[in-house]
């Protein structure tokens, strides 16, 4: 509701004789100017007793009362104005989200074409030595004739496929680029050379209904085998079923918690300590306790080629840590850079950069040379860092964060630096998000019953968001607990509110929520093996390091 404030601050109000006495009263006459209504007492003793006045603090009620009333007004205009603005931002919404859903289907057609396009040259590539040979002494002429209908072959697939973009295509007439596009599609019925015009005529009038009518036949055919063996093949439905013995009781809060790569080592971060754990036939026994963090250890990250891990930590500092000849594992070397909490970490395949992200709103690139050094800062961001993700190629970097906005950070080469070269805005805070393959990511938001998927667009380069996985969440608490993609068993694992929630990507693209663990508090932390056989959480409920094994059934 909106309040009535006054600009002025009633303890410094004085009279207009500069007594420096506090103000009492108001006098009433209209006549006199605006700044000599207000009296102090000595003023009182100087003024006529019959003019009307009226105490301060009356007249401030009275003028409050008024002011109650006329913002009461105002709120319901606003009220009223801003139901009518979010409803046309609901509508433009359902445009917007409409319009992406027909360009995406342009670019399916666009795609389908130029496929269709290799496969028909791929086929041309082909020829029999005999035929060849044949044709060099009998008739010179028929290499040409092959060419010929070749080209023909082209224009009536050039034909076929037009009909299918041309019906969507005319839904952005209005578009700037529209006639650009009517130009190229021009010239793709023109032909690739330079045919006389009965040719074409020949091509496009005579035999473009019955090829249309053959190719579609064709490409539906085609299709409807893609969707059959798409389904016949199915991966098969999982759950996570927690193994018993394995639970330790664990009063400190484990904020990170990490498998190493053959899942015989794991690593909490437990308020300021990290306890290391052998994990052994699911049994885990703590075997260290180390105590170098001075603050909260938020993010912890093993290594694959190395007995090393990173954590970062409250305390600002990013910290290597390696594994003697006795199996005990020491500081390596101290990380400083950051302002603020480290909230995530992300390290490369070849183990030889980690990229940082920060409360201080900055990600961080560290590079590892005779030691590791910090090479680059990247300060798009305008708030707290929450989440990174490196794609399997390891050329590009999605990033969120508090600030409601994506970043895509990209490298062009070795030895270069680091780019952002897209942003997205989002309607809430991203927590957690992460890299399907080179082209796909998802992303998590505060407080949201589904995971956003974000697919790049092959003309322009550019993600977009394609659609939406219903998940389980409820009220969501910090943004730790990264998202993990496990590729060998194609499976998300994603943290949402009180709830884990596993999810299958399956061999035609789509998103299935497959498994819902509720924990019944959203202070829940945790990660998954590398492999994806055991998910490991701690939570505030039953403050337990718990660890759960993966199951078909």
């Amino acid at each position: 509701m909106l309040k009535p404030k006054m600009i002025e601050n009633q303890k410094e109000f004085q009279c207009s004789k500069g007594h420096n006495l506090p103000v009492i009263t108001v006098a009433l006459d209209p006549k006199l100017p605006r700044d000599q209504r207000l009296l102090c007492t000595e003023c009182l003793d100087d003024t006529d007793q019959d003019a009307k006045m009226v105490g301060l603090k009356k007249i401030i009620s009275l003028i409050e009362e008024n002011q109650v009333k006329k913002m009461e007004k105002v709120e319901n205009i606003i009220t009223n104005q801003l139901k009518l603005v979010e409803s046309l931002h609901g509508i433009v919404d359902q445009m917007k989200s409409y319009v992406i859903q027909q360009l995406n289907q342009l670019i399916t057609i666009m795609m389908d074409w130029i496929q269709n396009l290799k496969q028909q040259g791929s086929q041309y590539s082909q020829y029999s030595f005999y035929e060849e040979l044949e044709i060099m002494f009998i008739n010179q002429n028929k290499t040409d004739d092959h060419l010929q209908l070749f080209i023909k072959d082209i224009q009536k697939t050039n034909i076929c496929w037009t009909s299918k973009f041309n019906p969507k295509l005319e839904q952005f007439n209005q578009f700037e680029q529209y006639n650009k596009c009517k130009e190229l599609l021009s010239c793709l019925l023109l032909g690739s050379q330079n045919f006389n015009q009965s040719e074409q005529k020949q091509v496009i009038n005579i035999e473009q209904n019955k090829e249309i009518e053959c190719l579609n036949s064709k490409l539906n055919i085609k299709e409807q085998q893609t969707i059959q063996s798409t389904h016949s093949i199915n991966l098969k439905p999982f759950n996570y079923q927690i193994i018993q013995q394995s639970s330790i009781s664990q009063s400190d809060w484990c904020y990170a918690i990490a498998f190493d790569n053959d899942c015989s080592t794991l690593v909490a971060g437990c308020y300021s300590k990290i306890k290391v754990y052998e994990f052994k036939q699911g049994i885990i026994k703590e075997i260290q306790t180390l105590n170098e963090h001075k603050d909260f250890v938020y993010t912890l990250n093993f290594m694959k080629k190395s007995k090393q891990f990173i954590s970062g930590s409250v305390d600002k500092s990013i910290r290597i840590w390696k594994q003697n000849q006795n199996y005990l594992w020491s500081s390596l070397q101290i990380l400083n850079g950051h302002n603020g909490v480290i909230t995530c970490l992300v390290l490369n395949i070849n183990e030889d950069l980690i990229i940082s992200g920060s409360y201080d709103n900055t990600i961080k690139f560290w590079i590892k040379k005779n030691e590791w050094l910090c090479q680059q800062t990247i300060t798009d961001h305008s708030r707290s860092v929450y989440g990174l993700s490196l794609n399997q190629q390891q050329n590009r970097i999605v990033s969120c964060g508090n600030d409601k906005l994506i970043l895509i950070i990209e490298n062009q080469g070795q030895n270069t630096e680091w780019k952002v070269i897209q942003k997205i805005n989002i309607n809430n805070c991203g927590y957690r998000v992460c890299f399907i393959d080179n082209n796909m990511f998802t992303l998590s938001q505060r407080d949201q019953e589904q995971i956003s998927v974000f697919e790049m667009n092959n003309i322009n380069k550019q993600f977009t968001k394609t659609r939406d996985i219903t998940i389980k969440c409820g009220s969501d608490g910090e943004c730790l607990f990264p998202q993990q993609y496990i590729n060998s068993k194609c499976i998300l694992l994603s943290k949402n509110g009180e709830y884990v929630n596993l999810i299958r990507k399956k061999q035609n693209g789509e998103f299935l929520t497959e498994q819902s663990i509720h924990f019944g508090t959203n202070y829940l932390f945790g990660g998954m093996s590398e492999d994806g056989q055991y998910l490991i959480t701690w939570d505030k409920q039953s403050h337990q390091i718990q660890i759960r094994k993966y199951h078909e059934l």
